[in-house]
């Protein structure tokens, strides 16, 4: 670790924002906010020359206090004087350092991961179709709110009157399709070496500040100032603080987490987009991928968890996209991004279900979350992925399992679960 950098200010990996001309660029290409790169490099030249400064006083005063234990009697009272005028300096620097260090790390928070190479430049919908798979189908006799609505499976009115808007009551059969979309997903992460957990949806500030969604994501996060917690919109947050301080041995990686839990998002900056239906609400279920990884296999790792993604919306019988993501749409910690965007009948166009993402060291750095290997220790790699966003995957089995009699055709992979291969029309 480069002599002038602490726990503290490692957010982002400073020396080589400082030194390196391509791990810049990669934080550039995902539009940060013009200046902030050169405040940061400021703001950290400053602390260095402060941290310097404060450890030379640290080494004098040592000195200083050895010749006071081997001076005479003469020489002690001249030796004490000097010690004490060092102590007093650095009584003033340590704060000024300490402040040094604080505004720093505010600063660097704001730094998003860099973009990796392979990720296209550009925003939202400029991201590039790797692959398509299934036929886009013609739209339904409904859109999924209408037929939601008409069999009584969403009540949206009085959620609305209860909650307010975007939230919504889920009924009869669409519970049973819900839990039968949960049992099959996690039986098959776990056949995949996943495990299983379900895990606090209330964190502290530090763990949504380390999970990287603090401070870039914080209006959309629903808090408890009383109690001083926050309310996850997925359950990667609390999952990434399992191992938060701990050197894992790299025979024990990867480790592989499939968290269940049920997530509050503010929406912020949505309003008049899909009120329609249970596409876009603020309370909604999800079992999420979890993974650390070495450095040398998180690329894989991240191929890994695509797969399973795919495998799973192809069992559905859903046609789909994937997307590599572009690098100024890409959240603040993932250096790669892949959607699978699910065919919406009804809209005509695919519609985001699931992503996953490569974190690298972003997260790790932030955790203090080490690998041990050959000798040493490492920053390792965190990932991330949606196995099944309950609610999204309801409103696409909404429209291509709907019948021309309205009757609904279960996915047969579900069948099991369900208990049923069918939900008769109504009347």
């Amino acid at each position: 670790m480069d002599r002038s950098e602490t726990s503290e200010t490692r957010v982002i990996d400073l020396k080589r924002l400082r030194d390196e001309p391509d791990y810049r660029a990669g934080i550039e290409r995902k539009r940060v906010r013009d200046g902030l790169i050169e405040e940061v490099l400021v703001a950290d030249n400053a602390r260095r020359a402060l941290l310097t400064n404060v450890e030379e006083l640290r080494a004098r005063q040592n000195a200083a206090s050895k010749e006071i234990g081997k001076a005479t009697a003469e020489e002690r009272p001249a030796k004490i004087a000097a010690a004490g005028v060092l102590k007093e300096d650095l009584s003033l620097r340590e704060p000024e350092l300490a402040a040094a260090e604080e505004a720093l790390r505010m600063l660097a928070l704001s730094v998003p991961n860099p973009a990796d190479p392979s990720v296209p430049d550009g925003g939202e919908d400029e991201g590039d179709v790797v692959r398509t798979v299934g036929e886009a189908s013609p739209s339904p006799p409904l859109d999924h709110g209408a037929y939601a609505s008409a069999r009584g499976w969403v009540n949206a009115e009085r959620g609305a009157e209860a909650s307010g808007s975007r939230f919504a009551y889920l009924m009869g059969d669409a519970v049973l399709l819900e839990f039968a979309l949960v049992q099959w997903t996690l039986s098959r992460l776990v056949a995949e070496g996943f495990t299983p957990v379900v895990p606090p949806v209330l964190v502290r500030e530090h763990v949504m500040e380390e999970a990287g969604f603090f401070p870039t994501d914080r209006n959309q996060v629903y808090d408890l100032p009383e109690d001083e917690l926050f309310l996850v919109g997925t359950s990667e947050v609390p999952l990434s603080a399992l191992h938060r301080g701990e050197i894992i041995d790299a025979d024990s990686l990867p480790l592989r987490y499939a968290g269940w839990s049920t997530n509050f998002r503010r929406e912020a900056g949505t309003y008049g987009k899909d009120t329609a239906g249970i596409f876009r609400v603020h309370q909604f279920d999800k079992l999420e991928m979890f993974v650390f990884a070495s450095p040398d296999e998180s690329d894989s790792e991240h191929e890994r968890i695509l797969a399973i993604e795919e495998s799973l919306v192809t069992s559905l019988g859903l046609p789909y996209r994937v997307v590599n993501i572009a690098a100024g749409d890409l959240g603040a910690p993932a250096a790669r991004k892949y959607d699978i965007e699910v065919w919406l009948p009804s809209e005509g166009r695919y519609r985001e279900l699931t992503s996953c993402s490569n974190y690298r060291d972003f997260s790790a750095r932030r955790l203090k979350t080490r690998v041990r290997a050959d000798g040493g220790t490492a920053l390792l790699h965190t990932l991330n992925g949606t196995a099944c966003a309950i609610g999204r995957t309801l409103v696409f089995l909404f429209e291509h399992c709907q019948e021309a009699d309205g009757s609904f055709q279960v996915p047969e992979v579900l069948v099991p679960f369900c208990g049923t291969d069918r939900f008769a029309a109504i009347g």
